[in-house]
């Protein structure tokens, strides 16, 4: 393990510890989980301080908060939209699985407070991104649940991007002042990939994460074969929200010309 690159593994108590706002990865300033759950498991997410937002990564589970009860299910991750919970502080949020679930949990101090909202993939529509750019090898999907536009009240960003097998996201590269976080799984357990942080280069497997450095590009590729599902989580800075990247003026030439070999 680095400060930039993780391969955790999941607990006895099905835990996976990415990033806490304490230790190696606390420049992140977000607390960040992933949970495994069996039939018939609960789980409970109460914070005193910090906003909260849960997310159906797969399986089916029952999210009950406040007065508020939805049952929801998710097979494949690359094509079924997200689920996503957003609470603030002193929120209880009750999760019961029913079936192999895997969810995420983001956090982060937060002193407003704001109505609860629990985003469907009617909200989150897909986006297809950078069809037009270097002959469509740069495409993907983005779904976005919530950053500056729709919750300026929060202090974090939630989105999924799916990454086409062989194909580029984050691209062309950019960078942004505020800390990122990247969660991959593929379908297949042997997927790969490569993450690029700067001039440091990262092998991606399932299941593991990168911690993005401010101010350090970050694109990446998936290999043929293998499309990659990807959680980016930002920290928007005191007095400085993430609102849009930062292109990387090396790479800007190719957004308006056309690049073809054919």
């Amino acid at each position: 393990m680095n400060n930039k690159f993780g391969y955790p593994q999941f607990d006895e108590n099905g835990v996976k510890v990415l990033t806490r706002t304490e230790g190696l990865y606390k420049d992140m300033l977000m607390n960040i989980t992933v949970y495994k759950l069996k039939n018939g498991d609960i789980r409970e997410f109460y914070s005193e301080d910090e906003e909260q937002a849960v997310l159906l990564v797969t399986g089916e589970v029952k999210y009950e908060w406040e007065k508020e009860i939805r049952t929801v299910k998710r097979g494949n991750f690359l094509k079924e939209g997200l689920w996503c919970l957003h609470v603030c502080k002193g929120t209880k949020i009750t999760i019961t699985a029913f079936a192999d679930t895997e969810i995420l949990v983001q956090s982060t101090a937060n002193e407003r407070e704001f109505p609860s909202v629990f985003y469907t993939p009617e909200d989150c529509i897909d986006a297809l991104a950078g069809k037009d750019l270097c002959e469509g090898t740069a495409r993907r999907i983005v779904r976005t649940a919530f950053d500056y536009k729709n919750a300026p009240y929060s202090n974090m960003v939630l989105g999924e991007t799916i990454s086409f097998q062989g194909g580029w996201s984050g691209y062309i590269p950019h960078h942004h002042p505020q800390p990122e976080v990247y969660y991959y799984r593929f379908d297949k357990p042997q997927g790969f990939g490569a993450c690029f942080i700067g001039d440091d280069v990262y092998k991606i497997k399932d299941g593991s994460f990168c911690a993005i450095t401010p101010g350090k590009t970050h694109p990446q590729v998936t290999a043929p074969g293998y499309p990659m599902y990807v959680v980016w989580m930002i920290r928007h800075l005191d007095g400085n929200p993430w609102t849009d990247r930062v292109d990387d003026p090396d790479h800007l030439w190719m957004v308006d010309a056309p690049i073809t070999y054919r």
